[in-house]
């Protein structure tokens, strides 16, 4: 395909159970990359969906696979409520992430439900998805996906910082693209505020309200991942073994964010340059608390977006992931993920 202009929707859903982000969004190739966002839109989860989302870690392929089939119609309800509330014409394809249940790449196993074929058919239109198998099975970690946007895209910034489930850091060193995640944001402090009454700490009020556990904090800072090389990709499981064993052993639940809350900023400060301008989107970069002290331990200029971008950004790349994908044109960095190769990744549906 050789077009230069694409009208297209990203759709994404990230670990934190936020919901379902969608983004119509217009693609255009010239000198260089360029996009618009038009409209979007974060469908909730229900209650119900939230919880078999939770669960779904530890079912078996039997419910796994239920659960995926039920998680494509409802997925397949939200786009095309999204397309005909807003009254969206002429889309050349419908980008989507789907959902992860689990990723375990050093096992080269990875599933993100919400990816069968019948999708297409279910929003009769162009369905490009599940960019994550290709890469593993190329021995690569299948993640981040994102930096080949964050470099066509957002390249005037030193570094692009997304701060959602997981703070995820993508950047160029001698113009090879380097990114990884750095260590977990909200996909534990939501848990924690859930406790408090709250789907995510606002502002946050809670890690300010706490008080940070030095010895705790130490602990956290000690986890062995942090000395790792990249490429390197963190999931559920992995927080689930190592993270909230050590901040359990905290009984008040606002020292236990702020306590997390600093590791965050100590974690994410270690791995920026001085001077350097750093852009920062996910749902994280409105917790002005965590904002303020990554500011304080580094030196760095962070730049904070307009909030269509800071909620959407992810959105956004996983409909340039598909658009490239649809041009053939690699969407995956074997630097980033440590793939045997650069590869164009994704399956193509049709109705």
């Amino acid at each position: 395909m050789n077009h230069q202009y694409y009208n297209v929707l990203g759709v994404m859903s990230g670990t934190s159970l936020d919901g379902i982000d969608i983004a119509h969004v217009t693609l255009v190739r010239k000198d260089r990359w360029s996009f618009q966002i038009h409209t979007t839109e974060t469908f909730p989860y229900s209650a119900a969906m939230k919880q078999k989302l939770k669960d779904a870690i530890h079912g078996d392929n039997t419910s796994i696979s239920s659960l995926n089939k039920e998680y494509t119609t409802y997925l397949a309800e939200n786009i095309n409520r999204f397309i005909k509330k807003n009254d969206i014409t002429n889309l050349l394809a419908v980008c989507s992430h789907g959902h992860t249940i689990f990723h375990q790449p050093s096992k080269g196993l990875t599933l993100q439900i919400g990816n069968l074929p019948e999708l297409a058919s279910l929003i009769n239109k162009r369905l490009i998805c599940d960019f994550r198998v290709q890469d593993v099975a190329l021995k690569g970690q299948g993640a981040p996906l994102v930096p080949i946007g964050d470099q066509l895209l957002f390249g005037d910034y030193d570094y692009c910082l997304n701060l959602g489930g997981f703070a995820n850091l993508s950047f160029s060193d001698n113009d090879i693209r380097i990114a990884f995640d750095i260590c977990p944001v909200n996909v534990v402090l939501n848990h924690y505020a859930l406790k408090l009454g709250k789907e995510y700490d606002a502002g946050g009020a809670f890690a300010k309200a706490g008080t940070i556990q030095t010895s705790i904090l130490k602990n956290l800072n000690r986890l062995e991942f942090y000395n790792l090389e990249a490429p390197k990709s963190l999931g559920l499981e992995w927080v689930n073994e190592n993270i909230f064993e050590i901040l359990d052993c905290i009984t008040n639940n606002y020292d236990i964010i702020a306590t997390f809350t600093e590791h965050v900023a100590i974690q994410i400060s270690k791995q920026i340059k001085d001077n350097s301008s750093v852009l920062i989107t996910g749902g994280g970069a409105f917790n002005s608390y965590l904002i303020n002290r990554i500011k304080k331990l580094s030196s760095a200029r962070i730049v904070i977006p307009d909030d269509k971008i800071v909620e959407n950004k992810e959105a956004l790349i996983f409909a340039f992931l598909g658009v490239l994908k649809l041009r053939n044109e690699n969407n995956c960095l074997a630097s980033v993920t440590g793939a045997t190769q650069d590869h164009s990744s994704g399956r193509i549906y049709v109705p």
